[in-house]
């Protein structure tokens, strides 16, 4: 019965002698019984196995552990013509004769197609599952040709890629000899190689096996191959996958279907790695021009800082002037090709070593090792007279320019972030003074900068935190010396940086977008001081408050007028505002409509510092005033300059002429005091009288001056 068995049985006596093999067997090893019948069991298991065969099968006769016996297991083994068989095998074993000696039976099921079948197609899961999960491309080439040296025993895969330039470079391949890596990588495709190549894959072997056979005369280490050529979805070649044979006997060919079963993954593998390429690429490189995006630049410049000992460069900061016109009067396309014209001169004017990247719109970055001040200087001439040769766009021939900032290392910083914007502030210095010439980042700038910084973080809460205050300075009728009305003027005082006067709070206030938050709290604190003063007995008739011109174009600054007023109590006529020349001198509708809104409700507006600007008298009679107030400058050079007596008098008469009360600042001396009062100056201001003082110090000033 067992000798008619379908599947195949091998019985070893006591001294692992074949006792029995079937004809299932027979065709499993592709041997007659006669050629393995009392010989060692041994010659039918892989040549790497056999010296340690017996001792395994001893080992269990000893001891009876049953590691094997009784079990079923896939296992691999060699037929007569060289093939590697897969196949199911289960063991049992029995106590024959009087001398109870221990006999095995193996039942052997063969399944090399089912089970290849299968393999294959696990291992394709598992590429795309290893894929999916951001592996690298080396990572699973490396897995794949692992498992497939798995499936065919005593061989080494290996996956090739074909580069752009049509070189073969080897993906995986651990177990090539090193002779053999190098040699592959000397393979070049020629047309005719790709074109059979994609008509017929098989036919990659002859590119990556006959080449190879002897090629160098050492004694051979590979003894045969198998390979397919590797496709694109778009029928491209992209690769070579190549199985190699340590084994001298001849195989048939059934290597060559793992080899196919593993060309999907491989051009999957190759495709996934050639993706994160071109990812990898935009990700470092910029899009247009090719080169290095601001990004890149900044690893770059990290890296050049961040060891031991570095080496200073220059860092130079270009922006292309007026390339705006260029896309304005061409189009943008026409201005993309003129960004990558002028990127490819750039490159082509820079030295290998040089950094250049492209930081976005107009401009560039170069960084020049081991630059100095010297270097970096002869380098921008030696740009601008390479700029000066016509570039030509849409047929019209362009000469560009180039305003460039430089930035030393380390003598400018050794922040990355910090270099380049301290390159970018010399930039736009030299575009300030003149286009086309460069300019090298200074200290004193940087300080100037750093101050505002400082100063404009730090007065975004000094309201809040009760720093900033107002002083109030009082303005006295001329002819009567009765209270007209006091001006309030901000002060602030810091914790860390001390008094902060005005002159250098406010113009940065008005840079960092803060002045009419300062205007706003200006106008709540004058509306409740004049209620504190009015609960107190002092009657104070007028408060004038400085707004500032950005505050005007605010349409709801009416609005807000009229609230505090009526949350307050207070008549319009105690409020005035005071505005500069800057804002008398826009046209624009929205400022007109709000200074004329603001006068509708009764509040009275003051024209500040009137002849320091350039006022005309036909917008001054056109502005609805209540009140001019002449700049403390003319008034302090009354005895020595002539021309600012008559100028004085003018807009006294002027004010006069048109109605509106003439208020003089800068009043010190009862000698100027006296000038005003013949020239018939409404109301005076100064020193004088009283300097600018806090609502608690004024309330004193006042009982004193008019005791």
């Amino acid at each position: 019965m067992l000798a008619q068995a379908t599947d195949g049985v091998i019985i070893i006596d006591e001294t692992n002698r074949v006792v029995f093999f079937n004809t299932a067997a027979e065709r499993l090893w592709g041997c007659a019984a006669g050629e393995v019948l009392g010989r060692n069991v041994k010659h039918l298991v892989p040549i790497e196995h056999r010296a340690r065969h017996d001792g395994y099968v001893n080992r269990n006769r000893e001891t009876g552990q049953r590691r094997i016996v009784g079990t079923s297991r896939e296992v691999t083994f060699v037929r007569s013509n060289g093939d590697y068989v897969a196949a199911e095998m289960s063991i049992s074993s029995a106590l024959v004769g009087p001398d109870q000696r221990r006999y095995y039976m193996a039942v052997v099921k063969g399944v090399t197609e089912e089970n290849h079948h299968r393999k294959l197609l696990d291992l394709q899961g598992q590429v795309f599952t290893v894929l999916a999960a951001d592996s690298t491309a080396q990572d699973v080439a490396d897995m794949l040709c692992a498992e497939a040296e798995q499936l065919v025993p005593n061989s080494i895969a290996a996956l090739l890629q074909v580069t752009p330039e049509r070189w073969l470079e080897v993906l995986s391949g651990e177990g090539l000899p090193r002779r053999w890596v190098t040699m592959l990588a000397h393979v070049s495709l020629s047309d005719e190689d790709v074109s059979n190549l994609c008509a017929q894959p098989k036919s990659a072997r002859s590119i990556v096996w006959r080449e190879m056979l002897g090629a160098d005369g050492q004694e051979a280490e590979l003894f045969d191959c198998w390979a397919s050529a590797v496709r694109n979805g778009a029928g491209e070649l992209i690769g070579i996958f190549a199985l190699y044979s340590r084994n001298r006997e001849k195989m048939t060919d059934w290597p060559q279907k793992i080899v196919t079963g593993c060309v999907p993954s491989c051009a999957a593998i190759i495709e996934q790695g050639k993706t994160r390429q071109r990812l990898n690429h935009l990700d470092r490189y910029d899009a247009l021009t090719g080169l290095l995006n601001r990004s890149s630049i900044a690893t770059v410049l990290r890296e050049m800082t961040g060891g031991a000992s570095p080496l200073p460069f220059a860092l130079l900061m270009l922006d292309l002037d007026l390339f705006q016109d260029v896309n304005n009067v061409l189009g943008y396309d026409q201005g993309d090709v003129l960004l990558q014209t002028v990127a490819r001169r750039l490159a082509a004017h820079c030295r290998s070593n040089f950094v250049i990247g492209r930081l976005g719109g107009d401009d560039f970055v170069v960084v020049i090792p081991g630059g100095d001040r010297e270097g970096a200087g002869a380098f921008a001439d030696s740009l601008a007279d390479v700029m000066r040769v016509p570039l030509e766009v849409r047929g019209r021939e362009l000469v560009l320019s180039f305003s460039i900032g430089i930035s030393l290392y380390p003598d400018d910083g050794t922040d990355v972030e910090h270099m380049l914007g301290r390159a970018e502030t010399a930039m736009r210095d030299a575009k300030t003074a003149a286009r086309g010439s460069y300019r090298f980042f200074g200290g004193f700038e940087h300080k100037g900068m750093e101050q505002r910084l400082i100063i404009g973080s730090a007065l975004r809460d000094a309201a809040r935190q009760g720093q900033m205050r107002l002083f109030y300075q009082p303005q006295i009728n001329a002819a009567q010396r009765t209270l007209y009305g006091v001006e309030a003027l901000a002060r602030w005082t810091h914790p860390v940086l001390g008094s902060v006067p005005p002159s250098r709070f406010i113009p940065i206030a008005e840079e960092t977008g803060q002045i009419e938050e300062l205007g706003r709290w200006s106008l709540i604190e004058v509306c409740r001081q004049l209620v504190q003063w009015d609960a107190m007995g002092l009657h104070v008739p007028v408060v004038a408050v400085n707004i500032s011109a950005t505050h005007f174009c605010s349409a709801g600054l009416p609005r807000q007028i009229v609230g505090l007023l009526d949350e307050y109590g207070l008549a319009p006529q105690r409020l005035t505002i005071e505005i500069t020349e800057g804002v008398m001198m826009r046209q624009n509708a929205e400022t007109m409509a709000t200074i004329a809104a603001i006068r509708a409700i009764g509040v009275g507006l003051s024209l500040d510092d009137f002849g320091t600007g350039f006022s005309s008298l036909s917008r001054l009679a056109d502005l609805p005033l209540t009140e001019i107030k002449i700049d403390r400058s003319f008034v302090a050079n009354f005895e020595e300059d002539v021309g600012a007596f008559v100028v004085t008098e003018a807009a006294i008469n002027i004010g006069k002429r048109l109605g509106i009360t003439v208020v003089t600042e800068g009043v010190e001396t009862a000698i100027q005091n006296e000038k005003l009062l013949n020239m018939g100056c409404d109301v005076v201001q100064g020193y004088l009288f009283g300097k600018p003082v806090p609502p608690a110090e004024f309330y004193d000033w006042y009982k004193m001056f008019f005791s």
